[in-house]
């Protein structure tokens, strides 16, 4: 099987083991918002930048798992076929695009500082297993491999200089994309990995309609 099934099908003694994708999305110099906002200013932004990331994420029918930790969102993909790692390029994409206009709404309502984000997303294989204590109700699924790990850290290296782009890629990832997106990202020889300014059109085009 090279597929992660629904959460559902998790017990406490099976597992499944699969290639899945993962995106990870982190606030850039977020341990500066606070000397720029107080904090119900700063508690609005993060309410809507999460809700408009979870949205995102969960907008795909493969999405396994969202998770958010402190001001990062993550999330797990099924992807066994090639077009699938091409719908989670789709939403690196849109994550994005949201920043660009939450940025011009913060803008509208007197938030002088906006926001950056590194958006990482990697390719690979993942052990998926429930764990905790059986009858407890405590428990959660745990994604045992690289692959989320590999994100955050792509993540992190994204914006984090003026050269490098929001969206950064492992080289596996870029590997099982289209050859149009294949395309769009340039290969990062310092860090062995694909980067670009990739943008959701569709959104692009009602930011250019509404937001100017």
């Amino acid at each position: 099987m090279n597929s992660l099934p629904d959460r559902d099908k998790l017990t406490f003694t099976n597992g499944f083991y699969a290639n899945c994708s993962a995106i990870f999305v982190d606030i850039r110099k977020s341990s500066q918002l606070p000397s720029h906002y107080r904090r119900p200013r700063l508690a609005r932004i993060y309410r809507a930048y999460l809700s408009e990331l979870v949205a995102i994420f969960n907008g795909n029918s493969n999405t396994r798992e969202i998770n958010i930790a402190g001001d990062a969102t993550w999330a797990v993909v099924n992807t066994p076929f090639k077009s699938d790692v091409d719908a989670v390029f789709s939403l690196g994409a849109m994550a994005n695009s949201m920043v660009q206009v939450l940025n011009y709404e913060m803008r509208k309502a007197s938030y002088g500082q906006p926001i950056e984000v590194g958006i990482g997303m990697s390719w690979g294989r993942a052990l998926m297993i429930k764990a905790g204590h059986s009858g407890s109700g405590i428990n959660d699924v745990v994604y045992m491999g690289d692959v989320v790990n590999e994100a955050a850290k792509l993540a992190n290296y994204g914006n984090s200089a003026w050269n490098v782009p929001a969206i950064v890629t492992s080289s596996d990832f870029h590997g099982n994309l289209n050859e149009e997106n294949q395309g769009l990202l340039a290969y990062d020889r310092l860090r062995g990995c694909y980067t670009g300014s990739v943008i959701n059109l569709a959104m692009e085009e009602w930011y250019q309609e509404n937001c100017k």
